[in-house]
């Protein structure tokens, strides 16, 4: 007897000392996952960086794996938290993040089924199986769900775990968070929703794929039926609404995560920002750039309808060559001279077939469309409309690698006016005037005037005159604003500013210098007006609006320019094989470049009928007749004393 007291004695301790050390362990445990739970409290999900125009349209998303807009709880509806209570934990504010009483009706169903049947998660155990846990049914892995539950209910409120739930869980189609499915599924904010769309989301978490209202739309709203028919049973809302829910068919929109409608300029946004935010993709960040989106959409249709006009011309004719039309793209920059704004920016007809971007990474020659910077110079010089110019043959002698060459440059069309007025020659693109007025001024003084328009790798011959630099349509954008902007130069800008998920902003301004008086600019302007009206950019005119440029087309037909502006947009627009190779025969600027530029023109005053029509003339200009021309005059481009009447056939002799 006294055996059998000692033996239960023992027994008794060893069961005591088990409990002990069990708790012991539990305990031990339960302070040590505070590391382990640490991602949940102090909670920095990855977040989606959004890309807006300069109205605030979206243009694009970008993010690494997860697409997540964050909402805080007090911009949570309350109908949301009610809808989601009703379906997954009624008693959620009752309970410590463990409900005993469900999990004991979960164990019996278990124990007799022999295995893991049914869960009696609360909200809390779904955040942290989703966040920290594998979706292994282990008792294992459900003990840990249970004591990371404890104690992130022992450091959070209920208000901060419901916010975590509801940017954390997943909702199908690739959108984490409430706030992203709403903005995603519906194009609505959460305060917009109906009770049948928040049913229909709160529902999903349950099984995404399956309830996804863009692939299974019946059991998508059969699924948030059940929801609402939850609300009415537990009394949390009327018959009335309870009715109208159960009849609504929410429209559900299909589209892609990124919503990507301008490639080109999101991949040069993320290219000028990587190096200053290293977490770009996934900071959250809102990024308000120049663009006009409506803008970009016209440059894009203008520069895909001059490359389609161009294949067409190529397939009429005897020997079409598909090879060489393959390797024939284009770009377009469309800016605000006056403040630099990026409106458009396109660098290649097809992104998908060559994410090249053309417009900011093409370095090419502009040839002719280089002409009036030179000829601002003269301008400012006190050269004018009206002066004469000697359009005539020379050669030039000098030597390469100690070998004596002479060069002798020609008209395109290999003749020769003598004497010819600074408008004529440029609206009709005489070489020889151009290339004899550089000459007259002297090639040191052309280059340094031009190198305060911070053109670079000026060459150091008479070829400059020519355009024989090489110039990506965004850097040739910056320099012809000395034109477009009445002589202030102004450097083209693309972000305007990035914003961070705390609402901290960084703002980014333009940088301008002022290189000629508005006089003298809007003497180029007006001889550029003519370019379009009657000389090699006929085909840029548009009807109803101002337009001045000049065409540019390099030797053999390698590169295609039409470089112009209207009184408030200017736009630089290249066509050209991406080898450098000719395109076919006949391409050049103002068949090829002129007619998308007047395209987009054409689309930019439908969309934008508040576009400014008429340059402006500024005070202190002085007019006159020379022949049958009106010409502008200043203070320093002063008018002919004498009129020179010599006729343009006459043989000059030197």
């Amino acid at each position: 007897m006294i055996r059998a007291v000692f033996r239960l004695r023992n027994i008794f301790i060893v069961f005591l000392l088990a409990g002990f050390a069990g708790a012991g362990y539990v305990m031990y445990y339960y302070n040590q996952i505070k590391y382990e739970v640490n991602t949940l409290i102090n909670y920095h999900p990855t977040l989606t960086t959004q890309i807006f125009d300069r109205n605030g349209d979206k243009i694009a998303n970008i993010f690494n794996k997860e697409h997540r807009y964050y909402v805080h709880f007090e911009d949570i509806p309350p109908q949301i938290i009610e809808a989601l209570l009703a379906i997954e934990d009624t008693m959620f504010f009752e309970h410590p993040g463990v409900n005993i009483d469900a999990i004991m009706r979960a164990i019996i169903k278990d124990i007799k089924a022999r295995k893991l049947v049914e869960g009696a998660s609360t909200i809390t155990q779904q955040l942290v199986k989703n966040t920290l846990l594998t979706r292994e049914k282990k008792f294992s892995r459900k003990f840990k769900e249970l004591l990371f539950s404890l104690k992130i209910e022992s450091v959070l409120t209920k208000e901060e775990i419901l916010e975590r739930y509801l940017n954390q869980i997943y909702y199908g189609h690739g959108y984490y968070g409430i706030k992203t499915a709403s903005i995603g599924y519906y194009h609505k904010d959460l305060d917009d929703l109906s009770l049948k769309e928040i049913a229909v989301l709160v529902g999903l978490p349950k099984a995404p794929s399956y309830y996804s209202p863009t692939r299974h739309y019946e059991q998508a709203m059969g699924r948030g039926n059940r929801v609402i028919s939850r609300m009415h049973t537990i009394g949390w809302i009327d018959d009335k609404s309870y009715a109208q829910a159960l009849k609504e068919s929410p429209e559900v929109f299909n589209d892609t995560l990124t919503q990507n409608r301008a490639p080109y300029i999101v991949d040069e946004v993320m290219r000028q920002l990587r190096g200053e935010f290293k977490d770009l993709k996934g900071g959250g960040y809102k990024i308000y750039t120049t663009i006009d989106i409506r803008m970009q959409e016209a440059a894009r249709i203008a520069l895909t309808e001059g490359y389609d006009q161009s294949v067409l011309r190529a397939k009429e004719s005897d020997d079409y060559n598909q090879t060489l039309m393959d390797k024939l793209n284009g770009a377009m920059v469309s800016i605000e001279p006056r403040t630099g704004d990026i409106l458009a920016l396109v660098g290649g007809i097809d992104y998908k077939k060559s994410q090249y971007n053309r417009a900011t990474q093409g370095r090419r020659q502009p040839g002719s469309a280089f002409k009036p910077l030179i000829y601002q110079v003269a301008v400012d010089l006190g050269y004018s409309g009206a002066s004469q110019l000697v359009d005539i043959a020379r050669t030039y002698d000098y030597e390469l690698d100690g070998e004596e060459k002479k060069w002798k440059p020609k008209n395109y069309g290999k003749d020769y006016k003598g004497f010819i007025s600074l408008r004529e020659a440029l609206v009709h693109s005489r070489n020889l005037a151009t290339i004899n007025l550089v000459t007259d001024i002297g090639l040191t003084t052309v280059r340094r005037q031009l190198a305060k328009y911070h053109i670079k790798n000026l060459p150091p011959d008479l070829s400059l005159a020519l355009g024989s630099i090489t110039v990506s349509p965004l850097e040739f954008s910056y320099y012809y604003t000395v034109l477009s902007n009445y002589g202030t130069e102004v450097k083209p800008i693309l972000i305007r500013s990035v914003e961070n998920s705390f609402g901290e902003e960084i703002r980014y301004e333009n940088e301008s210098e002022v290189q000629t008086t508005p006089q003298q600019a809007f003497i180029m302007i007006d001889v550029m007006k003519d370019v379009i009206k009657k000389g090699s950019g006929r085909r840029a005119r548009v009807w109803g609006i101002e337009l001045a440029g000049k065409t540019g087309t390099t030797n053999k037909g390698i590169d295609a320019w039409f470089c112009g502006f209207s009184p408030d947009i200017q736009t630089i627009v290249w066509y050209g094989n991406d080898d450098n190779t000719p395109m076919f025969k006949g391409e050049q600027g103002g068949r090829t470049a002129a007619p998308a530029f007047a395209s987009f023109y054409k689309q930019i005053l439908k969309s934008h009928p508040e576009t400014k029509r008429k340059f402006d003339e500024p005070e202190g200009m002085i007019s006159s007749y020379v022949g049958n021309q009106k010409e502008y005059f200043t203070e320093i481009s002063k008018p002919p004393q004498v009129q020179n009447t010599q006729d343009a056939d006459e043989e000059l002799l030197f």
